[in-house]
């Protein structure tokens, strides 16, 4: 058997916008995989100018195969037996008689030689990299030629020492790298063997996590705001990566601390220094794309233009102070929410009636009237990320009451499963009216997520709804607020489902019980989760949960709708009259102290009495107290949907 071989493929490109490089590197993993090659690992790298896969274990050629072809049936004439061995190039004498569905032929088995892998891959890669998913691609070579993300300006493909051959777009694969485009060679030779280490030696940093680990090492002797998100894509837009600390002038701190760190943050790509008491400090951490600064020019540079970024959002909150939230809220009616579903200012009075109705009080209904003013200050216009924070930022400067600015700064809340929940009531109730009054009317004109598709973020909508109604403890009805919409019913089923189960960790077969028995009080069901959960640890627990289902099935084929009374006159003396008998102690107990004994009064009435009796009256009595004992404990789960080992 020949040696396995190691396989190497490098796309190098212009730059790849940093969030999208994560995807792309999983497409092309399932790309090389579905070329049904056998190999042992793969490994994926990327930088700004590359996408890298690396495998091991490639055969150099592929095993041979037989394949089965089907000829003329054995009724045949002899002369089209003869025709077709003929054409395969085999005499009659070579085939064999088989049995099929629709009666026996002649079978023959062909050896087929395994191909050299080598030109399996030089035939399929062109297609593997013009295949990776970007959400949106370019044309390079002219209208009508390849499309990707950014143009490609060249490719390695090797099999072990050798070059796998094809060419895409122009550019012919080999056997040459590039390296940092400021540090490194042009074009460097490169092997299977030496890839990683001959980038190394021309300033590229191959690995995501070195290149991360090395930002977040240089972060950790400076007292920087806690930032992950920014170390991952300042990793991912830089090849060799080194921080520099910087400064701007103190008399900036007047402005507030969420202007200054969203400008660093997300218009600079800059970490914000903390000092005492945890405010920021008049520095900022950058990370550049070179070894050092000796000079300080690269520092003087970032530093020049902070300032210009500061200066203008001076101006704006400067400028945005002359008029007031509240005279603001006329120009909501030239702000268009959404087409179909009117203006900003329409929808600002449907939060104010609908806070109102979710129970808030004045307090809420006036932020609510607030909450969106600040779309139309300059602040806001020029930092978009910064919304309902500069409202709410706004409101306390202009003498709004605590509650109230709060709730504004918080409306937004929570953007994930992993960001809070507004802080105070007032801030909730203004969540939910802003997140339900998105998601109504998008349902009602039809604006519904479709797969991955989801415009209007409405699946974030729902579940801040969920997030903030159970952790809010908020005991709203909440399917009285989907405005008797079906599908948007069905929508937040599942969305109710995916937090009990994926935050918070219950059982999947705990949540469906649950759900089973209503789901419209979040708090509620929260609390009869952690009931059943708790029981779950009890002996008796699984036994009664498979006798609950074998209830629910009786009473299913017997097509028993139930509404009768227990007629204790028709009950037989023994184990149904002990079950009786135990259910009328047990009735109304909470059912921690009821299951250890009634479990044995189940098995018992299951082991010694015929449900389907011959007689209907006792028949019908029978089914009966199973309904109502079923009734009783379905207030909590049902737990017929409690999986058992039984």
């Amino acid at each position: 058997m020949s040696a396995l071989l190691p396989f190497l493929l490098e796309i190098g490109t212009e730059e790849i916008p940093d969030w999208m490089i994560p995807g792309a590197l999983e497409n092309l993993r399932l790309l090389f995989e579905k070329l049904d090659i056998p190999h042992e690992e793969i490994r994926l790298d990327a930088t700004p100018r590359r996408l890298v896969l690396r495998a091991t274990g490639l055969p150099a050629r592929q095993a041979d195969s037989e394949e089965r072809i089907l000829g003329p049936a054995k009724s045949a004439p002899a002369q089209a037996v003869a025709g077709f061995a003929r054409k395969q190039g085999i005499q009659p004498e070579d085939m064999v008689v088989e049995s099929t569905p629709k009666g026996e032929y002649y079978v023959f088995y062909k050896k087929v030689a395994g191909r050299q892998t080598r030109d399996i891959l030089a035939e399929a890669l062109p297609g593997v990299i013009l295949g990776i998913y970007f959400p949106k691609t370019m044309y390079w070579t002219g209208k009508g030629g390849p499309r990707f993300i950014r143009p490609i300006r060249w490719i390695v493909a090797l099999l072990g020492e050798d070059i796998v051959p094809f060419t895409l777009a122009g550019v012919r694969s080999g056997a040459l790298t590039s390296g940092h485009r400021r540090l490194g060679a042009r074009e460097i030779a490169v092997t299977c063997a030496d890839y990683e280490q001959r980038l190394r030696d021309h300033c590229v940093i191959l690995s995501f996590q070195e290149r991360s680990g090395r930002i977040a090492e240089q972060l950790a002797a400076i007292d920087v705001r806690p930032d992950p998100g920014l170390i991952r894509k300042l990793a991912y837009l830089t090849e060799f990566p080194t921080t520099i600390r910087g400064g701007f002038d103190p008399e900036f701190l007047a402005l507030p601390d969420e202007v200054l760190a969203t400008v660093m943050r997300h218009h600079q790509n800059y970490f914000s220094v903390t000092g005492p008491g945890g405010k920021l400090a008049p520095e900022f951490v950058a990370v550049m794309n070179i070894e050092s600064d000796p000079e300080g020019f690269v520092r003087r540079g970032n530093e020049r233009v902070l300032r210009a970024r500061f200066n203008d959002a001076r101006f704006f909150w400067e400028t945005d102070q002359k008029k007031t939230l509240a005279a603001r809220k006329a120009d909501l009616a030239h702000v268009t929410f959404q087409a179909k579903l009117g203006t900003y200012l329409e929808k600002v009075e449907r939060m104010m009636t609908l806070a109102a109705e979710l129970g808030g009080d004045a307090h809420a209904v006036r932020a609510a009237e607030l909450s969106k003013c600040d779309l139309t200050t300059e602040l806001v216009k020029e930092f978009t990320e910064l919304q309902g924070v500069v409202g709410g930022l706004y409101a306390r400067v202009q003498g709004e009451p605590e509650p109230v600015w709060q709730a504004i700064y918080d409306h937004y809340k929570p953007e994930s499963m992993d960001d809070s929940i507004p802080r105070n009531r007032a801030g909730q109730i203004v969540a939910l009216a802003d997140k339900l009054d998105t998601l109504r009317g998008c349902f009602r004109v039809g604006l519904i997520p479709s797969g991955s598709r989801d415009p209007y973020a409405l699946r974030r909508a729902a579940q801040g709804v969920v997030k903030i109604l159970a952790e809010g403890k908020l005991e709203l009805p909440l399917l009285d607020l989907l405005g008797g919409d079906a599908g948007l019913r069905a929508f937040f089923e599942e969305r109710v489902k995916y937090y009990f189960k994926e935050i918070r960790g219950f059982a999947y077969d705990e949540v469906n019980a649950c759900m089973a028995a209503g789901w419209s009080n979040l708090v509620d069901l929260e609390a009869r989760l952690v009931r059943v959960r708790s029981l779950r640890d009890s002996a008796d627990f699984e036994p009664l949960a498979a006798s609950f289902k074998r209830i629910r099935n009786i009473l299913e084929q017997a097509k028993f709708t139930g509404g009768g009374a227990i007629d204790p006159a028709l009950l037989e003396p023994g184990p149904e009259r002990d079950l009786y008998d135990e259910f009328l102690r047990t009735s109304g107990q909470p059912i921690e102290s009821a299951i250890s004994s009634l479990r044995p009064k189940v098995d018992l009435f299951f082991d010694k009495v015929l449900v389907n009796a011959p007689d209907q009256k006792i028949r019908s009595n029978r089914l009966t107290l199973l309904s109502t004992l079923l009734a009783e404990f379905s207030t909590i789960a049902d737990f017929s949907e409690i999986v058992t080992n039984s």
